[in-house]
């Protein structure tokens, strides 16, 4: 108690308070007495006061400058965009139009075989029963701990749905039965890859936000219940529990796919072998 009564007693330091004493009793201050000193004192205060000016000045000056580069900046951005969306559409024209020869070379040389063969590799729309998946992030994803084996692929929190898990979904579904897929309106086909860049999703380099809507043609409960029992259903099931992704799947009674942007056949050809036969 005594410790707790002389700090409050003596707040301030004896020493400061005889200091501030000698300086009352001696009748200093803190202007300048001195002609020198206080001509010092004025010349500070107009060169603070000039730099000041000087400043406000200058940025009253620029800021007409800055104005005029920043909406020449705009425009600038503003006709890039729009120069941008014009090619987009142009090569959505070129698409199709191609998309369409292809179709037509199908019908040629495919015979009575062109639907089917147009419909698995992609090359048209279609419609029909099937399935409707969607999958997307955990609410609150969160990262995981040392060690876990969803850290390894790059992405910062567990709770995120990756390529690999889409590619696993799609895989499933494909083994389960389906005869069309698209993910988010992208139409798959068997040249298409699921990959990531950076925290995106990328089907045929074409970036998509979750929620990841797949759908699936085909025999739709045969469809849902053959996916849900597989390995690759089950996966999906084990992200749901342990990490919180949130997936909902449903049987439809019509589903319309778009057909794929590009089709690009590679190595095969239109067989001739009937035709060899015929002329022989």
């Amino acid at each position: 108690m005594s410790l707790l009564t002389n700090v409050m007693d003596h707040s301030l330091d004896d020493g400061y308070a005889e200091a501030a004493e000698r300086k009352k009793a001696a009748g200093a201050s803190g202007m300048p007495k001195t002609l020198r000193a206080k001509l010092g004192l004025a010349a500070g205060l107009v060169l603070a006061a000039l730099v000041v000016t000087v400043g406000a000045a200058q940025a009253r000056v620029a800021a007409p400058v800055v104005a005029k580069e920043r909406e020449e900046l705009v425009d600038r951005i503003g006709r890039e965009t729009e120069a941008a969306d014009e090619l987009e559409d142009s090569v959505d024209e070129l698409r199709a139009d191609v998309s369409a020869r292809q179709r037509e070379a199908l019908k040629h040389s495919g015979g009575s075989a062109s639907d089917l063969v147009g419909i698995l590799s992609g090359a048209v729309a279609v419609h029909g029963p099937g399935v409707k998946l969607v999958v997307n992030d955990a609410k609150e994803a969160a990262s995981g701990g040392d060690g876990d084996p969803r850290e390894t692929s790059g992405f910062s929190d567990t709770g995120r749905v990756r390529d690999r898990d889409m590619q696993r979904v799609v895989n499933g579904l494909w083994e389960s039965g389906a005869e069309a897929v698209s993910i988010n309106g992208q139409r798959l086909t068997a040249l298409s890859a699921i990959r990531a860049a950076g925290d995106a999703i990328l089907v045929d380099n074409k970036p998509l936000v979750p929620p990841y809507t797949v759908l699936a043609v085909g025999d739709g409960q045969r469809l849902s219940t053959r996916f849900q029992d597989s390995a690759d259903g089950l996966y999906l099931n084990a992200l749901q529990e342990s990490y919180g992704v949130r997936t909902g799947i449903s049987v439809e009674g019509d589903l319309r796919l778009p057909a794929a942007p590009s089709v690009t056949v590679r190595t095969a050809q239109p067989s001739t072998e009937k035709s060899e036969k015929g002329t022989s």
